[in-house]
């Protein structure tokens, strides 16, 4: 079992503040140390509030790099596409500094866009200071889904891939992905979710074992990395 740390707040404002000062104080000192930080962040509607209140925060936002845990195969402009959620949400205020760098989505296969994403990753050269993850009903996180494709490729933390392809039937598109490596390797892991239903998925993942039938017990359920649970009604 992971070393889990849960914050849980009154209302989702609450939350985001405590977690965008979370953040912000990472990538703060990743800053202070080396001169530079980077950030991955989840997709979906619930890091909205998240994304402004951390867009607002004093930090040398041009030496933070910012790119997504995983996205949508689906062209930037996509109403689905992640990539269009960080550019209106985060990217703005003081954050519209930052250097956010997208996935490869254009290329002719997924795993050739996956091998670009993760070279275009790579030129930052470092592990993440700072990575949150959401979680679906599903037990899904990242783009762990049950019945993915490669998802015992994309849960083997002893592989050197960082990026991959993967397919799930409750995926919709196809997707690419961070791998559970470069996840648990950021010196701050965060999982946020909101309302009882995924409250009760979240209880529900940490009373089993099995990340086949709900991948985010691989994040659950490891001793790599001490873990931050941020729950909001």
């Amino acid at each position: 079992m992971a070393d889990i740390h849960r914050h849980d707040y009154a209302d989702r404002e609450k939350l985001a503040e405590a977690l965008a000062a979370g953040v912000a104080a990472k990538l703060a000192g990743g800053l202070a140390t080396r001169g530079h930080a980077s950030l991955a962040v989840s997709g979906g509607s619930t890091p909205r509030r998240f994304f402004e209140v951390l867009s607002r925060a004093d930090l040398d936002w041009a030496s933070v790099m910012v790119l997504l845990v995983d996205e949508r195969l689906v062209p930037p402009d996509h109403e689905r596409a992640n990539a269009g959620l960080v550019r209106r949400h985060l990217l703005q205020n003081r954050a519209a500094e930052a250097r956010f760098v997208p996935y490869v989505v254009d290329a002719h296969t997924p795993a050739e866009c996956a091998r670009l994403s993760e070279e275009a990753f790579a030129q930052d050269g470092h592990r993440l200071d700072a990575c949150v993850l959401g979680m679906g009903t599903d037990g899904h996180t990242a783009s762990f889904f049950p019945g993915g494709d490669l998802l015992t490729d994309a849960l083997d933390t002893g592989s050197h891939r960082k990026v991959l392809p993967i397919y799930a039937q409750g995926a919709g598109e196809p997707r690419l992905t961070l791998t559970l490596g470069p996840i648990l390797d950021a010196r701050f892991v965060a999982l946020h979710i909101e309302g009882e239903e995924k409250r009760g998925v979240l209880e529900t993942a940490l009373a089993g074992a099995d990340a086949a039938e709900m991948p985010v017990r691989a994040v659950l359920h490891q001793s790599v990395a001490p873990l931050h649970v941020f729950w909001a009604p």
